[in-house]
C-alpha cells in the first residue's frame, strides 16, 4: 500500500496558498506524512496537528515547530523513510510547479500527483502555453518583455486601448497590471508577458482526468481586480459556481479547458482561466497545480459536481501510483 506524503511550502511567493492547500488536503486523507519545503530549501517532517493549528495561512508565514531533517529537497528524496511513497503535491509556483521538482521525482521513479515535468514546464511559461494551443484555441495577441515593460507596453498600446502585464512564470495573480494609454508603467525585474486586454466574462474551469468540471464565473467589483487579495482575501470579487451563463457559453468554455489540458499533455487535473465575449471563449492560461484550499476554485467545482475532496484526492493518489513510467524500482 502506498504512503501519501503531502509536500507543501516551497520557495515561491505562493507558499502561503500552498500551506492552506496542505491543510485542506490532510483534513481529507488518513494521516498522511506532511513535509514542509522551507524558503531556505530545507525540508521539515511536520506534525499534522502543528500544521492544522496554523491560523490565517494566506497572510501568516508558517514556521514548523520541528527542526529540518534534510538540508534540501534532493537529499530528502534520496533518503525516503517509506517504501511506497506517493507525493501529493500541494505546491504552487516556482520550482514546485514549473517542472523542476517533477523532473527530480521522475528521475528517481517516485510517483506524484499532477502533471509530469514537460507539461508542467510548458504550462508554467504563459507564452509557451499560448504557442502550443494557438491555432486550436482563441488566444490574445501578446509579446514577452524581458528587459523592462516600457517598450513592449507602449508598442502594444498603439494597437490596443488596454493591455494586461503579468509574469511569464508565476501565479496567484501576483504582479498583475492592467495598463492603458497614459498610465504609469511599473518597473519590473523579471520577464513579463504583455497581452491585449480582452473584455468579457471571467471564467475558470477545472478538468479532472480529461473531464471538465462545472464553470465558475469571477465577478469583479468596479475598480477591483482578481488579484491575490481578491482571490484569497475576498476583497472586491465573487466566485459564482455554477456560472450563470448560457449553456452554449458553458459548453464552449468546458471544451476549451479540455482541449488545453490535452494539448499541454496534462495528467490528473488542471484548471484553465478564460474570457468569454461575443467572439467566443479566449484561452488565457492553464494551471497544472491549482489551489486546493477549502475556498479554492477547483474544490468548489468538485463540490458542485458531487465529488468529495477525499474522493478526488484518493483518486489522484491512485492515478499517481499507477503511472507506469514512475513505478519505483525495487
Amino acid at each position: 500500500m502506498s504512503t501519501p506524503i503531502v509536500l507543501f511550502g516551497g520557495r515561491s511567493d505562493e507558499r502561503h496558498v500552498s500551506v492552506a492547500s496542505a491543510q485542506n488536503i490532510i483534513r481529507n486523507l488518513d494521516k498522511p506524512l506532511a513535509w514542509f519545503w522551507a524558503p531556505n530549501g530545507a525540508v521539515h517532517d511536520v506534525a499534522l496537528d502543528d500544521l492544522l493549528r496554523h491560523a490565517n495561512p494566506f497572510i501568516n508565514d508558517y514556521v514548523p515547530s520541528r527542526p529540518a531533517i534534510w538540508p534540501d529537497i534532493e537529499q530528502a528524496l534520496d533518503t525516503l523513510p517509506v517504501d511506497a511513497p506517493v507525493f501529493v503535491l500541494a505546491l504552487h509556483g516556482g520550482e514546485g510547479e514549473d517542472g523542476t521538482l517533477q523532473r527530480m521525482l521522475e528521475k528517481r521513479g517516485i510517483p506524484f500527483t499532477g502533471s509530469g515535468s514537460e507539461a508542467s514546464a510548458n504550462a508554467f511559461d504563459k507564452e509557451r502555453a499560448k504557442d502550443i494551443v494557438r491555432g486550436k484555441l482563441r488566444v490574445a495577441e501578446s509579446r514577452v518583455a524581458r528587459n523592462g515593460l516600457e517598450p513592449v507596453v507602449r508598442e502594444m498600446l498603439e494597437r490596443h486601448e488596454q493591455v494586461v502585464a503579468k509574469p511569464v512564470a508565476g501565479g496567484s495573480s501576483r504582479g498583475l497590471y492592467i495598463l492603458g494609454r497614459g498610465d504609469a508603467i511599473p518597473a519590473v525585474d523579471v520577464p513579463y508577458i504583455v497581452e491585449q486586454f480582452i473584455s468579457g466574462r471571467e471564467l475558470t474551469i477545472g478538468v479532472v482526468e480529461g473531464v471538465a468540471l462545472p464553470v465558475i464565473e469571477i465577478e469583479v467589483d468596479a475598480g477591483a481586480r482578481f488579484d491575490y487579495a481578491g482571490k484569497y482575501l475576498g476583497q472586491g470579487t465573487r466566485e459564482i459556481c455554477p456560472a450563470k451563463i448560457p449553456d452554449s457559453m458553458r459548453d464552449e468554455a468546458q471544451r476549451v479547458a479540455v482541449i488545453a489540458h490535452e494539448l499541454l499533455g496534462c495528467e490528473g487535473y488542471s484548471r484553465t482561466d478564460s474570457i468569454a465575449n461575443d467572439e467566443g471563449v479566449w484561452f488565457l492560461e492553464l494551471n497544472t497545480l491549482p489551489g486546493l484550499t477549502s475556498s479554492s476554485l477547483v474544490p468548489q467545482q468538485l463540490h458542485e459536481a458531487g465529488v468529495s475532496m477525499r474522493e478526488f484526492l484518493l483518486r489522484q493518489v491512485q492515478l499517481a501510483s499507477q503511472r507506469p513510467s514512475l513505478a519505483r524500482s525495487s
